[in-house]
C-alpha cells in the first residue's frame, strides 16, 4: 500500500526526466532564467510539474512536484503559476502524457511585432517531426492567444478552441511563449525542438522580406 494517490516510482522517474529535459531546453536558449514550465502525466488524476521560480538551467529533481488535475499541490512545493494550462491539456485528452512551455526569443518577437491571431508554418521539411505529419507539403496554423494573468480564463479559452478543432500541436501566448504536448516526453521534446527551430526560421524569413 502507498499513502500517495500516484506511484512514487513514476513520480521519481518523471522528476528525473523533466529535470534533464529542462536542462536541454535551457541549453538551447528557449527558457532563460526562471521562465517556462514543464510537466508529465503520472496517472489519470495527477501530474508532475516544475515548481514556481526555479532556474531552468539549474533544474533538479527536487524542483519537481505533483499536482492534481485542478492544479492543486499533491506534494511539497508551489506549482508554476501556469499549471492550469498543463492540466487543461491532460483533462482534454487522456493520450497527452507531457507538456512543455518555453519563452524563446523567436516566439516573443514574432508574437509581439506581428499582431496576427495565428502563425502559419507551411512547406517545411521539419514539419514531419510533428506527430501525425508525414509530408513537407503540409500547413500548420498555430493560434496566438493574448497574454493574461488570469490563467483559469486562458485555460478555458484554450479548451474551447481545442474542442472546436482549432488547435492541433501547439499554441502561442503573445509575448510569452510556446506550448506543445505529445504522447510522451521524448516525443514532446522532439516536437518542441522542431517548432522552436521553425519559428526561428520564420522570424528570419520575415526579417529578410522586410515585412
Amino acid at each position: 500500500m502507498t499513502d500517495r494517490p500516484y506511484s512514487t516510482s513514476a513520480f521519481r522517474d518523471a522528476a528525473r526526466a523533466l529535470a534533464a529535459t529542462g536542462q536541454r531546453i535551457y541549453a538551447n536558449g528557449w527558457s532563460p532564467a526562471t521562465s517556462s514550465n514543464y510537466s508529465q502525466r503520472l496517472n489519470a488524476d495527477f501530474a508532475a510539474v516544475t515548481q514556481s521560480g526555479k532556474d531552468k538551467g539549474l533544474l533538479r529533481e527536487t524542483d519537481i512536484m505533483a499536482v492534481d488535475m485542478d492544479g492543486q499541490p499533491a506534494s511539497a512545493g508551489k506549482p508554476s503559476a501556469e499549471t492550469l494550462l498543463h492540466t487543461q491539456l491532460y483533462r482534454f485528452d487522456a493520450d497527452i502524457q507531457a507538456v512543455l512551455h518555453t519563452h524563446s526569443h523567436a516566439t516573443t518577437v514574432l508574437t509581439m511585432h506581428w499582431p496576427a491571431n495565428s502563425i502559419t508554418l507551411e512547406g517545411y521539411e521539419l514539419l514531419k517531426a510533428l506527430e501525425g505529419i508525414t509530408t513537407h507539403d503540409s500547413r500548420l496554423t498555430i493560434p496566438v492567444f493574448e497574454n493574461t494573468q488570469d490563467i483559469a480564463a486562458l485555460a478555458a479559452q484554450v479548451d474551447k478552441e481545442m474542442r472546436a478543432g482549432h488547435i492541433s500541436h501547439a499554441y502561442l501566448i503573445r509575448g510569452h511563449g510556446l506550448y506543445t504536448w505529445a504522447q510522451g516526453l521524448p516525443a514532446c521534446y522532439r516536437q518542441l525542438e522542431a517548432l522552436e527551430t521553425l519559428l526561428a526560421i520564420e522570424l528570419e524569413c520575415r526579417r529578410l522580406r522586410g515585412c
